[in-house]
């Protein structure tokens, strides 16, 4: 098991010959409990901002995979989706608690580019072979590219005092729900489909980094997350999800993940979102009333099993001056009250100059965080 040991946030100390000099005439002796991996110095931030997120170890390590998931995933909203999903997943076996966050760590840049390849460029690849007497429709039919990107988080726990250990590794596997050819031709990829390949390359993954030194038989939990297409501008979401107990290098089952991103306002035949739309359209209607011009409000609802548990709102506006931010802001406020005061709600106001002002709310919130930029 990989062990890092704490300093405590006010103050700076180095890691020499085995202990940590602290603050005074005493030293505090760190004991090393896995002779395979050098122990490291770390510090934890002592404010957690809510019960939600995670405390994330310092100095911060960035994944070493990170970089490639801005050339395998098609979406800018699907790249900040993937990982975020990935927390709230993990969240619900890692409690943020009493677990502190690392990007992974394991799986490097050559693996993550090895495993990502189709099994005849390398060995190691998880997409499917393709040879020079395969058409483009043979490709798309039989051997489109399933797996688009990996990511690995890292958690920790306390283990005694002035250490940590690694608690549990989280696996997300961004899956193609449409494959793109060269010639810009695509073909869909049935549901059923990638969510068995996603699955098949799921224990794939586990029995390799049950052989990583330093990830020992700690739990990997494992989400299968869907992407969107190109032009989607709501994002994909995790649709399957297990955890591999300590020590098991396969899963014993998977649950369903029953997420959904819909963006207001909605289709207008969509009766499972009819009451929101109806909302969100009065909503629309009402900043139009006292603010003409503002038709392209758009909102980004997000459910969790069948509940709406969140809401994004955009408003772009031709800047006229900060006098009409600020109204503008007051009113969105009071309808955000108004319409939801339930659920978790953040309205962007943005304009040509850059993002003009900001409303934050949480559930219940009786007051919600607002923010005008440069005022």
């Amino acid at each position: 098991m990989k062990r890092l040991s704490i300093i405590p946030a006010v103050a700076a100390v180095l890691f020499l010959g085995g202990c940590i000099p602290s603050i005074g005439p005493e030293k505090e002796e760190i004991i090393q409990e896995n002779e395979d991996i050098q122990p490291e110095t770390v510090l934890i931030p002592e404010v957690q901002l809510n019960e939600n997120y995670y405390r994330t170890l310092l100095p911060f390590k960035k994944s070493a995979s990170r970089g490639l998931i801005v050339n395998q995933v098609y979406s800018k909203y699907d790249i900040g989706e993937v990982e975020e999903g990935l927390l709230r997943l993990s969240a619900k076996n890692f409690n943020p608690k009493d677990h502190f966050f690392q990007e992974g760590q394991f799986i490097d840049e050559k693996t993550a580019v090895r495993w990502l390849s189709r099994s005849s460029k390398f060995d190691e690849g998880l997409n499917p072979p393709i040879n020079d007497k395969m058409s483009p429709q043979d490709i798309s039919e039989k051997a489109p590219v399933y797996l688009a990107h990996i990511v690995e988080q890292n958690y920790y726990v306390k283990t005694g005092d002035k250490k940590v250990g690694l608690a549990g590794i989280s696996i997300g596997l961004a899956m193609n729900s449409v494959f793109y050819q060269r010639d810009a031709s695509e073909a869909k990829i049935p549901d059923k489909t990638v969510e068995q390949q996603g699955m098949k390359m799921a224990e794939t993954i586990v029995k390799r980094m049950r052989q990583m030194e330093g990830v020992g038989d700690v739990p990997i939990t494992i989400g299968l997350f869907k992407q969107q297409s190109r032009s989607s501008i709501v994002p994909g979401t995790y649709f399957a999800t297990t955890v591999v107990d300590k020590g098991k290098d396969a899963p014993a089952g998977w649950k369903e993940v029953n997420e959904k991103f819909v963006l207001l306002p909605a289709a207008s035949n969509d009766d499972n979102y009819r009451d929101v739309n109806m909302t969100f359209e009065n909503l629309k209607q009402d900043v139009n009333e006292y603010f003409p011009g503002y038709v392209s409000i758009v909102g980004t609802a997000f459910y969790s099993d069948t509940t709406l548990k969140s809401l994004k709102i955009n408003i772009p506006i031709q800047f006229y001056g900060k006098n009409e931010v600020v109204a503008l802001t007051q009113y969105m406020t009071s309808l955000v009250m108004k319409y939801y005061p339930d659920i978790e709600v953040e309205v962007s106001v943005t304009s040509v100059n850059g993002p003009e002002s900001l409303i934050m709310k949480k559930p219940g919130e009786k007051e919600p965080t607002i923010h005008i930029y440069s005022y």
